[in-house]
């Protein structure tokens, strides 16, 4: 089972988003990584033929020209660099702000609640000090 990596802008934006799988998010990774289309092949036991289709399906979701212009735009929506994307907590929206997104409505769901609970403890703070 593969899993999908979504980039594009947020669900609330009403704009496509694009999905990325591990294998096309792998090649991705090796391709920032320097690696030839063949090198990657003999990396994943396949041919340079088999390994073209995946480059191109990823460079169509992404909206790109060529490879290297696909692995920029995944690394500007946060695909490459290992780290998991938050969604739906306080972590989520100021990740939506930095990419200069209108948070998605379970982000600001998230951060709604974050607010409540960091007023919540400096309320209960106050309390105790008096």
């Amino acid at each position: 089972m593969t899993t999908s990596s979504r980039v594009g802008p947020s669900p609330s934006g009403g704009g496509p988003t694009v999905s990325l799988t591990d294998h096309e998010r792998h090649v991705l990774e090796l391709i920032a990584h320097g690696h030839t289309q063949e090198d990657i092949a003999r990396r994943l036991f396949t041919t340079p033929k088999g390994i073209t289709p995946t480059v191109n399906r990823a460079m169509r979701k992404l909206g790109a020209s060529n490879a290297p212009h696909a692995v920029l735009l995944a690394c500007q929506a946060g695909l490459l660099d290992g780290k998991p994307r938050r969604h739906g907590d306080h972590a989520g929206f100021a990740a939506h702000l930095r990419r200069g997104e209108e948070p998605c409505d379970a982000c600001w769901d998230g951060e709604r609640a974050y607010r409540r609970a960091k007023k919540g403890a400096r309320k209960a703070a106050a309390r105790n000090a008096a």
